[in-house]
């Protein structure tokens, strides 16, 4: 089939139920230029007259670890949960279109299917742009995917596969890309403020409006949880989707007056452009940062790191070597093995005190726990492996807390007990700043409720790269 019939253009649009009158009772009349903009956006789609609508709502399925494709032939929802049940939306899916993403993500082992649908009505990210959508145009079918917990580069790859797809059968095909931006602007909005939401917001508005999508790979995880960030991996996914592609780019719109940043912006697509092959890029530049850090590491680190490639690759650990320092084979301490991936966590495990002769035992066994035992993950497989990055952490003997002021969460971590319950938190991790966020995690980690009384101990330790 002919690439012409692929994805021509796409929107990147919120989705606040207050923008209709009949939720908002006047209050979308603060958010007029958004309004506006919207009909802008969708009369831009519909010049296309597409035959497929991809839609990408980070309000239908969500999991951490697959991207949830709504199956069947159709769906529809209503706005009943905003008070006005006659608002509604009913489209029929591109079955067709389906099968066949479903069959390229299995053929590329990548986590992407119709499975785990728990709710199919239509959630109120895709109700509102379809909603609009049809005042204009409505000689269409559906393609409603969801995001997921994976890296932002796989989102990026879900775009990609989705690119390919569409030009293998030849569609006209347009993304609509749903998703507010940060939900902490203001203290009197509906989360809050956080430092984080206005530099979020300002970062992504400008790489929306320049179609900078290599920027949105760098946005760091941390930084777009601080920020309560709603849209961004959407936004990803059709960003793989225009891989690739040379991109006429405009933001018709940004406001934010209750607290959540709202934007609407638009690219036609307008041809071939090697040069933004963004996905690509950034994989490169991260194979680049691996290198040099894994050049800079210390025999505590590389030990961890053979450790977790001997057993992904074989199965089998790691013969013990007979030739590591004596400071690994001398010493006793509980250690953590930690690794992560594109910046985010992939497998923790460690021991508070020590249960081996030494050390470098101690990473031996946590190393191959961390990569095939943590419970929040899958194990780790080998064509992962180029993507690690390790840290192994030394911990201090534990001592009794009578006076928690005198903690720093930077510097010391914390071990709450009650009975058999027992909760660990290490030192200095991005986005605990205060001693009683850190007793609180550590609470929750155990199962132990707030109101339980607990006896407390703090340890230190000394984080190797």
């Amino acid at each position: 089939m002919s690439v012409l019939f692929s994805i021509l253009a796409a929107v990147a649009v919120p989705h606040p139920p207050l923008i209709f009158p009949e939720v908002g009772h006047g209050r979308e009349q603060t958010i007029e230029q958004t309004v506006k903009s919207y009909r802008q956006a969708m009369k831009f789609l519909a010049s296309y007259k597409p035959d497929t609508v991809i839609l990408v709502s980070p309000h239908t399925e969500v999991y951490a670890d697959y991207f949830h494709v709504s199956g069947g032939f159709g769906s529809e929802g209503n706005f009943a949960a905003f008070g006005a049940p006659q608002v509604k939306v009913r489209v029929e899916y591109d079955h067709e279109f389906v099968t066949a993403l479903e069959l390229a993500c299995s053929s590329q082992n990548f986590a992407c299917g119709t499975k785990g649908e728990r709710d199919p009505s239509l959630d109120h990210g895709s109700l509102i742009p379809l909603k609009f959508l049809n005042e204009v145009w409505t000689d269409y079918k559906v393609v409603r995917i969801g995001i997921s917990g994976l890296s932002l580069s796989q989102h990026y790859k879900l775009g990609q596969i989705i690119r390919s797809v569409s030009e293998d059968l030849g569609r006209r095909m347009v993304f609509i890309a749903s998703g507010d931006l940060s939900h902490r602007l203001l203290d009197d909005g509906p989360y809050g403020f956080a430092p984080e939401g206005p530099v979020f917001d300002a970062r992504i508005t400008k790489a929306l409006d320049k179609g900078d999508f290599g920027d949105l790979l760098e946005f760091d995880p941390q930084f777009c949880e601080a920020a309560g960030e709603c849209g961004h991996r959407s936004f990803v996914i059709m960003a793989g989707a225009l891989d690739g592609k040379a991109v006429e780019s405009k933001l018709l719109s940004y406001e934010g007056p209750f607290g959540v940043g709202y934007g609407v912006a638009e690219f036609a697509v307008k041809g071939s452009d090697e040069s933004r092959r963004f996905g690509m890029q950034y994989a490169e530049k991260q194979k680049q940062k691996i290198a040099q850090r894994r050049a800079k590491e210390d025999i505590y680190v590389s030990f961890a790191r053979k450790c977790v490639e001997a057993f992904v690759k074989t199965g089998k650990p790691l013969d013990f070597p007979d030739n590591l320092p004596e400071e690994l084979l001398q010493n006793k301490a509980g250690v953590f093995v930690s690794l992560k991936m594109h910046g985010e966590l992939r497998g923790c495990i460690g021991t508070i005190e020590p249960t081996s002769e030494n050390i470098a035992r101690e990473i031996w066994r946590n190393a191959v726990s961390a990569c095939s035992k943590d419970p929040r993950f899958n194990p780790v497989q080998p064509e992962e492996l180029d993507d690690i990055v390790y840290s192994v952490d030394v911990l201090t003997p534990a001592r009794p807390v009578t006076d928690i002021t005198e903690l720093n969460p930077k510097v010391d971590g914390i071990i709450v007990q009650n009975g058999q319950r027992r909760g660990l938190l290490l030192p200095d991790l991005e986005g605990v700043d205060t001693i009683d966020q850190q007793i609180a995690i550590a609470r929750q980690k155990a199962g132990i409720a707030p109101s339980e009384p607990v006896d407390m101990f703090s340890f230190q330790v000394k984080r190797h790269y």
